[in-house]
């Protein structure tokens, strides 16, 4: 491959020529409009191996191996590729999946971001060759084959770049999170042998140039946005970064690219982990490629118009899928928000980008739930009758196209399923609200990485805007199961396999519950140098043990019931899933925000509680003050508490007699006297990902709050 003269701006290309060519078969020439692309001839879908010398091979071709895993950064792997359907796709690298998009779609809008008050873009055409710029740079700032890039900060077109840059140069890309403290930054660079880090600002930074000494692969580090207050020879602002480029021969990426392969890795996911040192878990370019396209295929994504907003952590595998991945694969377009998304900016990023796709956690929906509450209380008179009615059509509705009782697009006859007045309700009620969160031509609204309450998700049907949940994990290239639209979703489902994946459950109890195991192409190759904890992972079949605990209803839709580590065996021998209890409690009590089972070889089950509180925006620490659905629930109990301190400190009785009352009604749905939760009790503060509580993803981190609140914990077991 070669790569000749590569150099352009991000606003402007009018006055750049530009030329890529590919083994001879992919050229782009610019000069003001105009463009000539010639195709690369289609191939057969069969899959090409190579023994020979690393220069006769195409980048394409799969490196013959007979095993399932791996844990070497350059060791290759037999892909799990079946004989039909979606899991015989012929496997593609990185480089080259993003090389046919750029040729079929070169003047598309890629990415964009807005700066200063205005949208800057990149077409796919510029996208590429910017990565190719990177790459270059990469390669001159001593970046060695296998080796990690370290990529920490807000979502922007320079962490896509060096992301892919990273790729392209032979080196594996490795999101960092934001939220890790320099100590937990040392631990992901050590272990990824990084060489580069790109770091958005001073902040993160800072968190690098505290461990350096400790860190001897460590060459550069990028500061990819503001000023460089930290001046050293080896901190290099982004623009001069790129400028490297220019002194790079286009045989040093060509030399790179042969060395790659789709069953090679390319990417390192850290997982976020509740105990012990986060693990990297090792994805090949067909890991990503392949379970792009499979999943964008299954959901019907219209290549070249699909449109999507970035703000999730790009360390994280869901959004790097998303973002990145399936963008590339379907020719999409990537909005990047502002880096204060979370802090109220997301709401207009929405409204200007007007997205296909959304995808949130369930702390975004529920915040988005929370605004529309806010806003609907305001509402008097016939405008509240309106929507209240509205809203019980919506939720109707939704439940009758899910259970299957209505197909659309069918007669008035044959839709009869849907309760009279949905038109109307729709054009004066929906679709208004959808128009006004930006969600006017989304197709697809998703949740994942943590669970959601059905609160949530009923109220989002009662809209008409029905939430599909997503399950999957870093090891399962992000999804594994997910719902769909119409008859192909279940509130508190997680749908079912997309083509080319398999589940099996392993060790089914009575009811029905086993351990979720997954098989497909979408299975990692191992966790980087730890053969130890790969081998724990994958049984000798292949089988990722995910450690989940699920069940499948009759029409094969799963649903997540708990995790192994999770499970409370009592004193009294009895297994309990924690999660089922937790979420019918937060069910019973609205003004909950989370809640921790406890009774692990204990007597009886106890209960830590949190309640819902605003949150610090810059911080992102929870404050005393509840939320406004959280007061107005205090009122209808009786109660004018407006903090936390309010309910603790007097106490409270209103307060607390119903939050008994809630987990009384909890308690009556038990599946056995052993599975009731006998005390409980109200923490001062809600846990957060700053407190330590939450990991990254918003997943509960349960052997550290037992340790946090050991104290409370006892006093619940303490004999009088």
């Amino acid at each position: 491959m070669s790569v000749v003269g590569i150099s352009q701006s991000k606003q402007q290309v009018d006055d750049v020529k530009v030329k890529v060519k590919v083994n001879g078969e992919f050229e782009i020439n610019h000069n003001n409009s105009a463009i000539n692309i010639a195709e690369k001839p289609t191939q057969e879908m069969s899959v090409p191996t190579s023994n020979g010398p690393e220069g006769s091979r195409d980048m394409d071709d799969v490196i013959h191996s007979q095993k399932l895993w791996a844990v070497g950064r350059s060791d290759p792997v037999r892909l799990r590729m079946s004989e039909r359907g979606a899991g015989a796709a012929k496997p593609i690298t990185v480089p080259s999946l993003l090389r046919q998009v750029a040729q079929k779609i070169p003047n598309n809008t890629a990415l964009a971001v807005k700066r200063n008050g205005e949208w800057v873009q990149w077409t796919y055409r510029q996208y590429y060759a910017d990565i190719c710029r990177t790459a270059k740079a990469f390669i001159k700032l001593g970046l060695e084959p296998g080796s990690g890039v370290g990529i920490i900060g807000f979502n922007s077109p320079e962490w896509f770049l060096a992301d892919l840059g990273a790729i392209f140069a032979g080196g594996l890309a490795t999101g960092i999170y934001t939220t890790n403290t320099p100590e937990a930054c040392e631990f992901v660079a050590s272990d990824a042998k990084i060489n580069i880090i790109v770091a958005e600002n001073n902040q993160q930074l800072q968190k690098f140039i505290k461990v350096k000494d400790k860190l001897p692969h460590l060459k550069a580090i990028i500061q990819y946005s503001g000023e460089i207050a930290h001046r050293e020879s080896f901190v290099y602002s982004w623009e001069d970064f790129m400028k490297m480029a220019d002194n790079v021969p286009d045989s040093e990426l060509e030399n790179r690219l042969k060395n790659l392969a789709p069953n090679k890795c390319c990417t390192l996911i850290y997982t976020s982990g509740t105990t012990g040192n986060p693990k990297g878990v090792m994805l090949s370019h067909d890991n990503l490629t392949w379970t792009a396209k499979a999943t964008g295929d299954s959901n019907k994504l219209r290549f070249g118009e699909e449109i999507s907003v970035s703000y999730l952590p790009l360390s994280h595998v869901a959004a790097q899928v998303l973002d990145i991945y399936l963008s590339i694969s379907f020719g999409g377009s990537v909005h990047f928000a502002q880096p204060d998304a979370l802090k109220g900016t997301l709401a207009q990023t929405l409204k200007d980008v007007r997205p296909t796709t959304f995808f949130g956690v369930p702390r975004v929906w529920e915040k988005m739930m929370e605004k529309l509450m806010s806003i609907g209380k305001q509402t008097t008179g016939l405008k509240k009758k309106i929507s209240t009615w509205a809203k019980g059509v919506g939720l109707k509705g939704n439940y009758n196209i899910q259970n299957g009782h209505t197909k659309r697009g069918k007669t008035c006859k044959q839709r009869s399923g849907l309760p009279f007045g949905w038109g109307i309700a729709n054009a004066v009620v929906f679709a208004k609200i959808r128009a006004a969160l930006g969600f006017d031509r989304c197709r697809f609204f998703i949740s994942g990485a943590a669970p959601i309450t059905r609160e949530t998700l009923e109220y989002f049907l009662s809209l008409n805007i029905p939430i599909a949940e997503v399950y999957g994990m870093s090891e399962s290239t992000g999804p594994h199961t997910f719902g769909r639209t119409g008859a192909e979703n279940r509130v508190m489902s997680v749908g079912f396999e997309y083509g080319g994946t398999q589940t099996k459950l392993a060790n089914i109890d009575s009811d029905g519950n086993g351990e979720i195991c997954m098989y497909g192409r979408h299975v990692l190759m191992g966790y980087l140098e730890n053969e130890e904890k790969t081998k724990e992972t994958m049984d000798e079949e292949g089988w990722l043990h995910s450690g989940d605990i699920g069940k499948k209803d009759k029409d094969g839709f799963l649903f997540i019931t708990g995790r192994i580590k999770e499970i409370i065996i009592t004193a009294g021998g009895e297994n309990i899933a924690p999660v089922p209890i937790e979420d019918a409690v937060k069910e019973c009590i609205p003004a909950i925000s989370n809640c921790m089972l406890i009774g692990d070889k204990k007597k009886f089950l106890a209960m830590l509680i949190t309640l819902r509180t605003e949150v610090d925006p810059d911080t992102m620490e929870p404050l005393n003050q509840l939320t406004s659905p959280a007061m107005e629930w205090c009122r209808a109990e009786g109660s004018t508490a407006t903090t936390v301190s309010d309910i603790l400190d007097r106490p409270d009785t209103a307060v607390l007699k119903a939050i008994q009352a809630g987990i009384d009604k909890a308690n009556s749905q038990a599946v056995s006297r052993a599975a009731k939760i006998q005390k409980w009790s109200i923490l001062p503060k809600d846990f957060s990902i700053p407190g330590g509580e939450l990991g990254p993803t918003m997943k509960l981190r349960r052997p550290i709050v037992a340790k946090m609140y050991l104290k409370t914990i006892d006093a619940f077991y303490a004999e009088k």
